[in-house]
């Protein structure tokens, strides 16, 4: 059942492979939120043959902002599901909010396991048509600024499964949120 309430955005960061996506989908189900997947927009986009990403790499992320301004607004939470990697992306889902006057959870999805994290990226099929998933290399490799913990902005770790992840992010986004 959806919680009743005023809108939230929950945006969501961390590497490919840790888990952000099983736990966007769980937690959009539980809060009957919107689900709103960087990669399904950029996959999009690419496949399209409009529009080159390396042109316009943060055309992906201003289409996102656009559209949860917009479900905020109708009265819909967002689960914000992006690798959000550096602050200058973490903080343009706080503008977000702002303009949409909704409240704002940060959530970093993490695998403490390496040797886990690196089967899941490995082993991962591409659910997206069209899309390209990232080597274990690439993932290493990638520019990923630390996160910063605080009362509206935690950690989960899904090395051990998503369940608990999730458990822990409902009842850290409901007290942040007020829901």
């Amino acid at each position: 059942m959806p919680d009743a309430g005023s809108p939230v955005l929950v945006a969501l960061a961390g590497l490919p492979g840790s888990g952000k996506t099983t736990v966007a989908r769980a937690l959009a189900r539980e809060l009957g939120a919107v689900h709103i997947r960087i990669d399904v927009i950029e996959t999009a986009l690419e496949t399209s043959g409009a529009v080159s990403l390396e042109e316009h790499p943060s055309l992906g992320y201003r289409i996102g902002y656009t559209q949860a301004i917009e479900h905020l607004r109708s009265g819909f939470s967002v689960i914000a599901d992006t690798v959000n990697p550096i602050a200058i992306t973490r903080d343009a889902w706080h503008w977000v909010a702002s303009e949409a006057q909704a409240p704002v959870v940060d959530i970093e999805v993490v695998c403490s396991d390496p040797v886990e994290h690196r089967r899941r990226v490995e082993e991962r099929i591409a659910d997206i048509p069209g899309h390209i998933e990232p080597t274990w290399d690439e993932v290493i490799t990638r520019e990923y600024e630390p996160f910063e913990v605080s009362e509206t902005a935690f950690r989960v770790d899904t090395a051990a499964g998503t369940e608990a992840a999730v458990a822990e992010a409902l009842v850290r986004i409901r007290a942040a949120a007020d829901i």
